[in-house]
């Protein structure tokens, strides 16, 4: 990997509209938006929705943009025996969504992931017994809390972990929005706190720069040890908000930096702190998704931490995270910034595995339907999973990634659709014997181009006779499950409510030794009083 050349110019602070700082910034870095805010997207993969939140004749507009979805539809295995989707470890949803209820409305329904519900949680996964494969992938199969007739199958991956102290040294870019819309404690307050708890893990292998973006783009801090941590900090202490957001130029002038100092077979990140509230320069959805996709080609990875409330772009976020190869959060209180910045450090940091797809292929002689919960903006074609040239999702240092599926098998009762009259029966399939489905996985290297492939069997004699007696992590991911489907309308989780949620997480919550799944039964019971009011 070759550095890019040095950015030379430097020129005063006072070109970053409203920024007020003591240091020196580079120039501003030009930057080419062929593609405007009213020009069409090249490809569309979801349509954006802009939620209008709690406005009165006597409150201000509050303007949230989340992607707008369907849930993933229920699926005859004799049709559509393939399903196959990209990973997801972000975060995001559940931390906004928590938000939402801390602060007494029941969400947007959109602004519902339930795979980021269910990946928020650690799970008790075994662990790989070394390093390659970098992961240890574990199934497990029982009836459904909310339908006896059916079956969840839980798919577990456990990356493995990598203490803090032994993690390889970190190139680190701050992008941080000091644009007008970050004025107030929740932004630019809660960001300048959350960054310090970052740095304050940092050694002097390590490397921090800090780039700024409003009305221009300019450089804070140039790459300093991250042991000269009073340097950093004061360097974030100094920082304010004010002006429009030209976030592509700030994008641009990060990755430049990154490449500057990039450190062979070490941690080479962005991390980009912002509202996602862009109003200038590069605007248009898609054309930011291009440039960040662009610039990963060159070995730096995407993080976006997304603070605030009211004009919060949760559709950009995530969905910029994911182009850049990186992981999304949203921060709403210190003790997330803590669990995101510290707590999984390596997890953050360290990709471990990427490109990671899943396929699997269900038995249309054991199965009648089946339903994968969430990953709907991962769904990829059938030959995307062969396809290296497509993207996928990346897996950290320690990650735990958990998906889903309902399944209806043959005579169960459970299916929800009736079979094609001209439908052809898969008559191959009973040579297979007991197998419900075969799972197959590909991933790559973190500096590699060519996938690699994984398979297991999945038998009809794995599943356990009632679901109270599969295991906590197992329970605790379906309560999980079970919740976020219903903040979404429970279109397939008939009577199971509220109160079922609380029972089955409170009888699977297992250790907890950071608090997080005690407070996921407050937030239940907080749902359940406000849906109560409507």
């Amino acid at each position: 990997m070759k550095p890019f050349s040095k950015l030379r110019s430097v020129i005063a602070v006072s070109a970053i509209s409203g920024l007020v700082l003591s240091c020196a910034t580079t120039q501003e870095v030009p930057f080419d938006a062929n593609t405007q805010g009213n020009e069409r997207p090249k490809r569309t993969r979801m349509s954006a929705q802009t939620v209008d939140l709690g406005r009165t004749a006597n409150t201000p507009i509050h303007r949230e943009q989340y992607a707008s979805y369907q849930e993933n539809a229920v699926k005859r295995a004799a049709e559509q025996p393939m399903s196959t989707f990209s990973i997801d470890v972000d975060t995001g949803s559940y931390a906004n969504v928590r938000r939402f209820l801390n602060q007494g409305r029941l969400p947007p329904q959109d602004a519902v992931r339930v795979e980021e519900f269910i990946n928020y949680f650690d799970y008790d996964y075994p662990l790989p017994e070394g390093r390659q494969p970098p992961f240890r992938v574990s199934t497990e199969l029982a009836p459904t809390p909310w339908n006896p007739k059916t079956l969840l199958l839980a798919i577990g991956i456990k990356g493995y972990d990598l203490p803090k102290t032994q993690l390889p040294p970190a190139n680190l870019v701050f992008l941080i929005d000091v644009s007008g819309s970050m004025n107030a404690p929740d932004k630019m307050g809660l960001l300048k706190s959350a960054l310090k708890l970052l740095v304050r893990q940092l050694g002097a292998k390590d490397k921090v720069a800090i780039a700024v973006y409003a009305g221009a783009a300019g450089l804070v801090l140039e790459p300093t040890p991250g042991d000269q941590k009073a340097k950093i900090e004061s360097a974030l202490e100094r920082l304010s908000a004010g002006g429009s957001t030209n976030g592509g130029a700030g994008i641009q002038l990060a990755y430049n930096l990154a490449r500057e100092s990039f450190v062979e077979e070490g941690i080479n990140r962005v991390i980009l702190a912002t509202d996602g509230d862009f109003n200038v320069g590069t605007v248009n959805f898609e054309a930011l998704k291009d440039l960040v996709e662009t610039q990963r080609e060159s070995g730096v990875a995407l993080t976006t931490l997304g603070f605030g409330t009211g004009n919060y772009n949760d559709q950009l976020m995530e969905q910029l995270a994911d182009a850049g190869n990186g992981n999304y959060a949203y921060i709403d209180t210190l003790q997330e910034a803590n669990k995101a910045l510290v707590e999984q450090m390596s997890a953050t940091l360290l990709t471990i595995a990427k490109d990671v797809k899943i396929q699997i292929e269900f038995n249309p002689a054991r199965v009648e339907e089946y339903r994968l919960m969430g990953y709907e903006n991962r769904v990829l074609q059938r030959e995307d999973f062969n396809n290296d040239a497509v993207d996928a999702g990346d897996i950290g240092a320690g990650h735990t990634v958990t998906a889903l599926y309902e399944i209806a098998l043959k005579g169960s009762g459970g299916a929800l659709t009736e079979p094609l009259r001209y439908g052809q029966s898969a008559t191959n399939a009973t040579l297979h014997g007991d197998e419900i489905a075969f799972l197959r996985l590909r991933y790559k290297q973190p500096d590699g181009a060519v996938s690699q492939l994984l398979e297991w069997p999945i038998q009809r004699d794995q599943a356990i006779g009632h679901w109270r007696e599969a295991s906590e992590q197992f329970r605790f991911a379906a309560a999980v499950a079970g919740f976020g489907q219903k903040l979404r309308g429970g279109r397939y989780t008939g009577n199971f409510g509220y109160e079922e949620v609380l029972t089955l997480a409170r009888d699977a919550r297992g250790p907890d030794p950071f608090g997080y799944r005690g407070e996921f039964l407050t937030l239940v019971r907080l749902a359940r009083s406000l849906s109560l009011d409507q």
